[in-house]
């Protein structure tokens, strides 16, 4: 099994314009990522959809949110290329960088939930039916307004995403996670903890130390910030660790459990069956063979 690099792909931003917004008729990038954030809305496509180490079905109307540096790939059925070699997918892309209106737009007080969805974006976000509702109208107008309009109307998206509270993360917390440079709050302390005890014993008496809180006000906390418990993000970690080196032909299964954290097999599939809907082996394989469709 060779290893297929991710490819850096961009879209090419006008001079005179701020972000992107792309009416994309062409068949889909193969595995890429770039720096931009990018809201994505498929069309017409179905597939197998893969962000960083999360490997899904996908249909039309399906709409993401892509934090940058996120690899990421919608590969089409067979059925969405005609036999005379042209593509008969469709999606609508919007990219724009961190900075793009100015360093401190984001950080303002008022941007406080929206600075939250962003930064979820690292994992890659799946909007519910009922913000998809709301979403996929602007998403299609946006390609036929004027500049300054497409503008007005991003700023609408913005509105509507920063107000949704049911999304689904579909990364394991640790795919290209960084760690904290500078360690200030309790709950960067507890990350900090996380990332460098979870292929061993992190206990929640450890991070409970390091945080200097009691057990009630940690896992109040803890969860508010997160969305889950200590125990469900330890296992999220560990399981996408564990993600990671399964694309590794060289380990063998067994070698990965206990390199992630797992004291056996057996646990170790039960709680990546439980989080990543399938077993070790054929997360392996599925991977496997998407990356082989795309090297050919």
């Amino acid at each position: 099994m060779s290893a297929v690099k991710v490819a850096s792909i961009r879209l090419m931003k006008e001079p005179d314009k701020s972000f992107i917004v792309f009416h994309e008729k062409n068949i889909f990038s193969p595995w890429h990522q770039h720096p931009e954030f990018e809201l994505v809305l498929i069309k017409k496509g179905r597939g197998r959809r893969m962000i960083g180490d999360h490997v899904e079905t996908f249909e039309e109307n399906d709409l993401l949110l892509l934090g940058p540096h996120l690899p990421h790939e919608w590969l089409c059925d067979n059925t969405f290329y005609s036999p005379e070699g042209g593509f008969l997918g469709e999606g609508i892309v919007i990219q724009f960088l961190p900075d793009f209106l100015g360093a401190q737009f984001f950080e303002i007080p008022e941007n406080k939930p929206l600075k939250k969805v962003l930064q979820d974006s690292a994992r890659g976000i799946k909007f519910s039916l009922k913000t998809k509702e709301k979403l996929i109208p602007l998403m299609n107008k946006i390609i036929k307004l004027p500049m300054t309009k497409q503008l007005y109307a991003l700023f609408s998206i913005f509105k509507i995403i920063s107000n949704s509270n049911d999304n689904t993360m579909l990364c394991s917390p640790l795919f290209m996670e960084p760690l904290h440079t500078v360690v200030n709050t309790p709950m960067q302390r507890a990350m900090q903890y996380i990332l460098q005890n979870f292929q061993k014993d992190a206990t929640i008496e450890g991070v409970l130390s390091c945080t200097k809180m009691s057990n009630t006000a940690f896992c109040k906390a803890f969860k508010s910030s997160y969305r889950m418990t200590f125990k469900e993000y330890l296992l999220s970690i560990r399981v996408g660790y564990a993600c990671n080196l399964l694309t590794d032909e060289n380990l063998n299964i067994s070698e990965i459990a206990y390199n992630s954290g797992f004291e056996n097999i057996s646990n170790f599939n039960r709680q990546f069956k439980k989080i990543k809907g399938t077993t070790p082996s054929v997360f392996r394989q599925t991977h496997y063979n998407l990356k082989r469709s795309v090297a050919i």
